[in-house]
């Protein structure tokens, strides 16, 4: 199955509640090598003026691959993940991610563009308190590649 070419301006609505907790931001902050203390230390981050634990800027994905996921598993889209090279992935933060955040994600196909057997996507993911307030947006291009690539 080729990628189909109709997802271009395809939306996917937000799914289930992200609870961000302060161990998911320990782990992931000591997974990527952050070291800043306010990744760890609730009192480190109150001192930069956050009500608790700040996640390390790219935490964000974690939030945005939930959002992929449902376009990867999208019968209609036409993409085989094992056929997925990863591209690029960009943050655009509108406030830190601190714990105690209860976050959802609305996913945006914003280009598919066929190159040579494949195909190259573009999504964005808007990622948001439960409330509406806008935390990050995400931008991620993946290449499906086409069989015998």
């Amino acid at each position: 199955m080729s990628i189909n070419p109709d997802l271009q301006g395809r939306s996917y609505p937000a799914a289930e509640v992200y609870d961000v907790g302060r161990e998911k931001i320990r782990e992931f902050a000591k997974a990527v090598k952050a070291s800043n203390p306010a990744h760890f230390d609730v009192e480190a981050a109150k001192a930069l003026g956050h009500s608790d634990l700040v996640a390390p800027p790219t935490f964000a994905i974690i939030v945005a691959q939930r959002a992929d996921a449902q376009l990867v598993e999208d019968p209609e889209s036409g993409i085989d993940f094992s056929r997925v090279v990863h591209a690029d992935q960009r943050f655009t933060h509108h406030r830190a991610i601190v714990a105690g955040d209860r976050l959802v994600a609305e996913l945006h196909v914003d280009g598919v563009r066929a190159m040579g057997g494949g195909a190259m996507i573009t999504t964005r993911s808007e990622i948001s308190t439960e409330a509406g307030e806008k935390v990050a947006t995400t931008t991620s291009s993946i290449l499906v590649r086409g069989e015998g690539q």
